[in-house]
């Protein structure tokens, strides 16, 4: 089964052990950034790819 590009809000606060509003805030943060980096975004998701950039150091390809 492919992994699907966007990560949302439960996938997020499930990995994290956070709470929801603690996720769409780190959502909304991380999309902010790709913003300025002149990337569209959807509200409530956020790239996988990006996500595991910016909290584990994982180079994407």
């Amino acid at each position: 089964m492919q992994e699907n590009i966007l990560m949302g809000v439960e996938e997020v606060r499930n990995l994290l052990n956070i709470s929801r509003s603690a996720a769409y805030k780190i959502i909304r943060n991380l999309n902010e950034e790709l913003e300025k980096k002149g990337y569209i975004t959807i509200k409530g998701r956020i790239s996988r790819e990006y996500f595991k950039e910016k909290f584990y150091g994982m180079e994407t390809k």
